[in-house]
């Protein structure tokens, strides 16, 4: 997922300050910021960043902001990551990672040197998650392979690149060729009777990882929409909502919106959509917010579009195996005690951190 530029992010800040003086000194990039009455997520990046991309906040704070995110309350500490993704400003990239290798290598455990390897497949694309280009095939390759070795773990394993991602779960977990298909996005599967059968089958034919990643997934409609101000899903009753081609549509099926209630438009490219939007085409677009984001600033139309406040779902980014592998709740359980380790020593941020940066290195 393509954010904007951290030079970017500075011109835009530099234009932002003049309108918004006070909010701008009071809510800086690389400090901690405390969150005040009437805050949202949106508001403080948008003082800090010069977007209402707040991915980044959230990925700093995500134990805090699970489950209040949309209702911060006074007083709340949170961390406001620096451009390059830093945490504070005396911090290194990468010191974590080299740190928490350098333990693992004193302490090697051979006792399943004899094992065989588990078989991770990924696909290239998903920026900054999954692709050959980037360190490691990018940020979630890098903690799949990583947490096989932390957590009591010492694994071997390999890693297959298909592009063709359905044939992951359609063909190559059910088959028994690979073991661990990652990243994918997992829909709510308490949800089933709302869900398609592509989704539905996510839920009944695989296990899962703990959440790897979490995103938020936002509508964006112009300004002056008569969408604009909705505070329920079902005010987008007969909208026109569009997803690139090849998107899932569970983060609307599980919400409600889903044919006849609204009209779902499939449109080539994410920025086709956007065009789409921006020329009435279309109500409302249906994504990430980073891709939501990345869009109009492409397009550059960040002033003619607003992000719902209100309507966002927190999705999350897994790893998974199909129920029938005999070694795949115990590959999974392996993975979720990496996972979990690195979290708590502050690894995971820094694979991903380190990544963003590489990846805006490469699209500067």
């Amino acid at each position: 997922m393509k954010t904007a530029s951290p030079r970017l992010r500075m011109l835009a800040a530099a234009a932002l300050s003049s309108v918004l003086p006070a909010l701008a000194q009071a809510q800086e990039a690389c400090t901690t910021y405390t969150v005040q009455a009437g805050d949202t997520l949106g508001s403080i990046a948008q003082a800090a960043y010069a977007t209402y991309d707040y991915q980044m906040i959230f990925n700093a704070n995500r134990d805090k902001l699970a489950t209040s995110f949309n209702n911060l309350p006074a007083g709340m500490q949170l961390i406001l990551p620096c451009l390059d993704g830093r945490l504070t400003p005396d911090s290194e990239l990468g010191a974590i990672i080299s740190g928490e290798q350098e333990a693992q290598d004193a302490n090697r455990d051979t006792s399943k040197a004899y094992l065989p390897p588990l078989r991770f497949v990924t696909g290239n694309g998903r920026f900054p998650f999954a692709d050959e280009s980037l360190t490691g095939g990018g940020a979630l390759v890098r903690v799949a392979t990583t947490a096989l070795q932390r957590g009591g773990n010492d694994y071997k394993y390999t890693i297959a690149w298909v592009d063709d991602w359905r044939a992951q779960t359609q063909v190559l977990l059910p088959s028994g060729a690979m073991d661990i298909a990652l990243p994918w996005l997992m829909p709510d599967c308490t949800k089933l009777d709302q869900l398609g059968a592509e989704a539905a089958e996510r839920c009944t034919k695989f296990d899962m990882t703990v959440p790897v990643y979490e995103l938020a997934f936002v509508l964006t409609t112009t300004a002056d929409s008569a969408y604009v101000n909705a505070r329920d899903y079902s005010d987008f009753a007969g909208a026109r909502i569009c997803q690139p081609k090849g998107w899932s549509a569970f983060p609307l099926e599980q919400v409600g919106l889903s044919e006849p209630f609204i009209v779902h438009v499939r449109l080539g490219t994410p920025d086709e959509c956007g065009e789409a939007l921006l020329e009435g085409e279309v109500d409302a677009l249906a994504m990430p917010i980073e891709a939501s984001n990345d869009i109009f600033v492409r397009l550059d139309a960040m002033d003619r579009v607003v992000i719902n406040p209100v309507l966002v779902q927190i999705l999350s980014l897994h790893f998974l195996a199909s129920k029938d592998n005999p070694r795949g709740k115990e590959y999974i359980e392996m993975l979720n005690k990496g996972i979990t380790e690195m979290r708590e020593s502050g690894e995971w941020y820094d694979i991903l951190a380190t990544t963003l940066a590489e990846y805006q290195e490469q699209i500067q």
